[in-house]
């Protein structure tokens, strides 16, 4: 087991240490098949963000999907990582903190996944507003949310009324459903949900 000097996850040296040891249990090494599901239904391609993006394997699937779509992290290692296993994809991938980011367009989607499980739960409502602030009216949020009341995170949970108080200010759910195919740090305890910019 590696040993970690930082313990604040709301610091980018706390994701760069893991990242530089190849220490990332929540990398599930692929595609969920939620969101492949999602892109084949969807009517058409979405200017995409993906805050918090790690690895980035989202990136390759939608670009080669036809979205366009920027993946963003504050930890550079993660910049690195996802930059080095994208190839062609890597330009998309941009060293950013999520909370002060300008999109270099407009964005109708942003995918969730571990980015606000990743962060302690006094940060959730910053989060929420930044998405509100970046999404227009009838944008889409949609992704994974991870529902446990463990105390300590990362990955740090809530209970699904926690969530819909954090949101329902701003969205409403569209979608809602099991995942079927979790990595270990998530089984029996994430969702698929999208929500509406109001």
């Amino acid at each position: 087991m590696p040993t970690f000097d930082t313990r604040d996850p709301t610091q980018a040296q706390f994701w760069t240490e893991r990242f530089d040891q190849r220490f990332t249990p929540w990398d599930r090494g692929g595609v969920p098949q939620a969101l492949q599901d999602f892109v084949a239904a969807a009517a058409r391609p979405h200017v995409t963000l993906i805050p918090g993006c790690g690895t980035g394997y989202e990136v390759a699937f939608l670009s080669e999907a036809g979205w366009d779509v920027t993946a963003i992290d504050f930890s550079p290692a993660a910049v690195s990582a996802a930059q080095a296993a994208l190839g062609p994809w890597a330009s998309r991938v941009v060293e950013a903190d999520f909370f002060t980011y300008v999109p270099p367009r407009p964005v109708d989607l942003i995918y969730e996944r571990a980015f606000l499980c990743a962060l302690p739960r006094a940060k959730w409502p910053d989060i929420a507003r930044r998405w509100a602030e970046l999404l227009p009216a009838g944008g889409l949020l949609a992704g994974f949310f991870y529902f446990d009341n463990a105390p300590k995170g990362p990955p740090f949970g809530g209970e699904p009324e926690q969530v819909r108080a954090l949101l329902e200010p701003d969205f409403v759910q569209i979608d809602d459903r099991a995942v079927t195919d979790s990595i270990p740090v998530f089984a029996g305890k994430e969702r698929w949900q999208v929500w509406r910019r109001r």
